[in-house]
């Protein structure tokens, strides 16, 4: 027991000792550390102010070394510029020599004109004088007036000229309709098919409508190099103006003016107007129309029944759905033109596919036409070989107007349905009340000649029937009068292909018997 209360003193007396000992360990200890740390802050701030003092001496390099640049390519331009002006100055000056020359010239031929103009005009008041006195001595010798005169040289001439005329007239039309049957198809279906020039104005525009006005300005962009980049790129004018919401696209070409229209219309969409973008648009919109091309000849293809034909032709298939003719898609007149023909074909008894082969190749080359010179039928007919056709579908397609002779019934079925399909009313761009008006304006303008009975428009207006008056109307004068209304109906009236003109005189006699 004696032992335990030293120990215990100890222990109290040590351990308040110890502990301080170890805090005074601890303090030391930690600021050594602090010390430590911020030596390597003092280290880590000045390696970043050397290294911020090397980057602004590079940067202050690279500015230099950029406006140095700068100022050498403005240097250049204005070089550039001054020669080019002093070229345009040197062209003017010239130009202003030429002229000066060519004034002092025509200065020379006008004082020359004036002094032969006062001559001629003292010449002719002389020979209207010594007309005038002719006349008078004519009349005094003739006991005639001029009018009188004129008059009885008139009549007396008429009677001679009007049955010789009548003759000549004849002569001339037979010869006239030899030649004009083998010229007139060709002139005609070559001005209907590539020129259609009634509805230009509506076949080579589109319209694309905009969300907005303030679109057209980007779509315009800074110094109009949005608008130039896509004019560039499709072929296509885009036209801007005072129509509200809306840009006006107008080519010739219809699949450059459809690229045009998916491209402008998704640039819209996705609001970012720029040349890259534009680009990239564009051909995404040509791979577009192309599969579209190819698919709708597909269409068309698997419609008509028929396989085998070269993937090529296919294409250019389901590029004449872009082709009109009067308003009248060419595709669809090809997928018509086969269904009738394979109707006719049945009829007949000769092959169905390969008159609805024929039938939809038979203006192939519509395709083409706006792109390489020649008419649609050669062009369609130099295709089918190409792609190695049947003699058969060549010669149907080069048939198909009239202009080689068809070695086949299957040419004749297809230039039998061709007729058709673009003859029935309302196939191609007329509408009712345009045929109606047209039909009132036919008969109009043949009622109007004197000696006619009655007159009627048939055959859709391609023809037209005028009975005359048997007492009126001589047989010469009625080749005259077919003439005449023929002419007028040329001055007066728009129609596609030709109006036949018959006029038929009959003389009845009609007695009782009681």
């Amino acid at each position: 027991m004696s032992y335990v209360i030293p120990i215990l003193l100890t222990i109290v007396i040590v351990a308040p000792v110890t502990w301080v000992l170890a805090v005074a360990h601890r303090k030391k200890s930690y600021e050594s550390k602090i010390g430590s740390a911020e030596e390597k802050s003092r280290e880590i701030i000045d390696e970043a102010l050397k290294t911020a003092e090397t980057k602004k001496r590079e940067a202050l390099l690279e500015a230099k070394e950029e406006s140095i640049r700068t100022k050498n390519e403005l240097d250049r331009e204005t070089r550039e510029r001054r020669a080019e002006l002093q070229r345009y100055e040197r062209r003017v000056l010239s130009k202003e020599e030429n002229l000066d020359k060519k004034s002092e010239t025509l200065e020379r031929r006008e004082t020359s004109l004036t002094a032969r103009e006062e001559n001629l005009s003292k010449k002719m008041a002389e020979v209207d004088e010594l007309r005038k006195k002719q006349l008078q001595e004519l009349e005094r010798i003739s006991a005639m007036t001029t009018e009188q005169a004129k008059d009885y040289l008139l009549q007396l001439i008429e009677e001679d000229v009007k049955h010789d005329a009548a003759k000549k007239v004849k002569e001339l039309e037979a010869k006239a309709k030899e030649e004009a049957n083998k010229k007139a198809k060709e002139y005609i279906v070559t001005a209907i098919q590539r020129c259609a020039a009634d509805h230009v104005a509506e076949t080579t525009v589109s319209v694309v409508q905009l969300p907005s006005d303030e679109m057209k300005g980007r779509i315009i962009g800074r110094e109009g190099r949005n608008i130039r980049t896509l004019e560039t790129m499709t072929g296509v004018e885009l036209i801007i103006d005072d129509t509200p919401e809306a840009v006006v696209l107008s080519g010739f070409d219809p699949v450059r003016r459809e690229i045009a229209r998916i491209a402008l219309e998704r640039l819209i969409v996705d609001g970012r107007i720029h040349p890259a973008r534009i680009e990239e648009m564009v051909e995404k919109a040509q791979k577009e129309v192309e599969m579209n091309m190819r698919e709708d000849g597909e269409a068309a293809v698997l419609e008509v029944g028929i396989h085998g034909i070269h993937p090529e032709l296919v294409k250019l298939l389901g590029k004449m759905k872009f082709r009109t003719s009067y308003g009248q898609n060419a595709l669809k007149h090809s997928i018509e033109v086969a269904q009738l023909a394979g109707l006719l074909a049945a009829e007949i008894g000769v092959d169905v596919r390969l008159a609805k082969r024929a039938g939809l190749l038979h203006d192939i080359g519509k395709s083409i036409d706006h792109e390489v010179e020649g008419s649609h039928v050669k062009l369609g007919a130099d295709l089918c070989r190409k792609y190695k056709e049947s003699a058969i579908v060549v010669n149907s397609v080069e048939a198909h107007h009239g202009e080689v002779e068809p070695e086949s019934l299957i040419a004749c079925i297809v230039q039998a349905a061709d007729t058709i399909s673009a003859a029935r009313p309302g196939a191609r761009r007329e509408t009712l009340e345009a045929y109606t008006n047209r039909m009132k304006q036919l008969e109009e303008i043949t009622d109007s000649f004197k000696g006619v009975d009655k007159s009627f428009a048939i055959q859709a207006g391609r023809e037209v029937r005028i009975m005359v008056v048997p007492e009126q109307v001589s047989d010469d004068d009625m080749v005259l009068m077919a003439r005449d209304i023929a002419k007028k109906i040329e001055e007066t009236m728009t129609y596609p292909g030709e109006i036949r003109v018959n006029v038929i005189r009959e003389s009845r006699v009609t007695a009782t018997a009681k």
